[in-house]
């Protein structure tokens, strides 16, 4: 009985990056997009979410397979595998996209507390101070369970969703009509890839189960902790998805969303004004939040492996100075850029993840190749499942950069 137990507690103890990243993913932003997409286009994004779940656990699998066989970080296998100049080049991707998601999960929170009355200047010292403290005086584990508890709260838009009482079965017709054909449609499907497959996600789960102490035996358990993130990721996300189409797209049918308020304000008589705007604000600054804490860690440990210092949080704050000023450095500056913008969320958030999706295909290709020769032979990416991998990110990929930059062009 006590080795049952034991064991069991071990396993559960092995679940966090896998489900942490999962909830960063759906972000802010990625929610904001969401929303977006159901208000503009109803349910004809939705079979998107599903095709994705299973695209989304690929691509983490493998960079959980990495992490877990060599112990070391994703810009670490890039420079040492391809050299310094691939390696500053993902890193320097890496880092753009960190700070395209920073922007949006702060200007998000910053929305948040906009619907209270609180002053953007307040949240954002507020926020910036208390993950500041958190870093500087946890772990690892201490921050993952920090964040997951606090994401968590993301299952809030499920419940939303449910409350909302999407009915009738015009959602079925309306799916699987895909107007491939329009400029808008494209770049929301672009921004909806890349909000799913961002490529900090990638550095982050690698570095995280190093960090963590994993090793490749914990394999199994960690790719269950991944295909269970990735489900409930893209749940969230159909969530948000839905409840925008019933309540934007009822109040102003196929107009776009313009803020947060405006998405808060059409959910709010749906479930009553007190609980509604609470509930609404817990599920969006859980998102904010948990996604600040994993971007500004991912920032932290690609610089750290590229630069070559100490980058782990079990390292004190005076002997990894760089690794926690990094940290801190990149969040002065996202707060401080939004101070006064936070008006333009949604156009923001629409726009880094079509950003994401572009940068898509570098970011996968590296992984492929990392897949196939960082590996030892056991566990390297080959034979059929090599070929059905590589078809798949390359189609996904392409697909998002596609869409992409001619949804960009014709909307200019």
């Amino acid at each position: 009985m006590t080795v049952t137990r034991f064991s069991f507690f071990s396993r559960v103890s092995l679940i966090g990056p896998g489900l942490l990243v999962m909830l960063a993913d759906t972000d802010a932003g990625s929610l904001i997009l969401s929303a977006q997409s159901g208000a503009t286009w109803g349910y004809r994004l939705l079979l998107l979410q599903i095709i994705l779940v299973p695209v989304l656990f690929m691509a983490q699998e493998l960079t959980l397979r990495l992490g877990l066989a060599t112990g070391k970080g994703h810009g670490e296998l890039i420079k040492e595998y391809f050299g310094s100049w691939s390696a500053w080049i993902s890193v320097v991707t890496l880092v753009i996209c960190c700070i395209g998601a920073l922007l949006t999960e702060l200007s998000g929170l910053v929305a948040v507390g906009d619907l209270f009355g609180i002053a953007p200047g307040k949240t954002l010292v507020t926020v910036v101070s208390l993950l500041t403290l958190m870093i500087w005086t946890g772990s690892y584990r201490s921050i993952e369970r920090i964040a997951i508890c606090v994401g968590i709260f993301e299952i809030i838009f499920v419940l939303l969703a449910w409350l909302a009482h999407p009915g009738g079965t015009g959602w079925v017709y309306e799916m699987v009509d895909i107007p491939l054909g329009n400029t808008s449609y494209l770049y929301l499907v672009a921004g909806n890839i890349g909000a799913v497959l961002m490529p900090w996600m990638i550095f982050f789960q690698q570095s995280a189960v190093v960090d963590k102490g994993l090793k490749i035996n914990h394999l199994r358990a960690a790719r269950w902790d991944t295909a269970m993130g990735a489900v409930l990721t893209q749940v969230i996300m159909a969530s948000v998805l839905v409840l925008a189409t019933v309540t934007l797209g009822q109040v102003n049918p196929n107009m776009p969303l313009q803020n947060i308020t405006e998405f808060s304000n059409a959910v709010i008589p749906k479930l009553g004004s007190f609980y509604g705007l609470t509930l609404f604000a817990l599920a969006m600054a859980g998102a904010a939040i948990v996604a600040t804490i994993v971007v500004s860690l991912t920032a932290a440990w690609g610089i750290g492996e590229m630069m070559g210092f100490r980058h782990s949080l079990s390292d004190h704050p005076k002997s990894a100075p760089w690794f926690y000023g990094s940290y801190i450095f990149i969040l002065i500056l996202c707060a401080l850029l939004i101070y006064s913008n936070a008006k333009y969320l949604v156009a923001l958030s629409v726009a880094i993840q079509v950003m994401n999706a572009i940068l898509l295909p570098m970011v996968l290709m590296f992984l492929f190749l990392l897949a196939k020769r960082a590996l030892p032979p056991q566990y390297a990416l080959k034979g059929w499942y090599s070929i059905f991998v590589g078809t798949v990110l390359c189609i996904t990929s392409g697909f998002g950069l596609l869409a992409g930059c001619v949804g960009t062009f014709m909307s200019w």
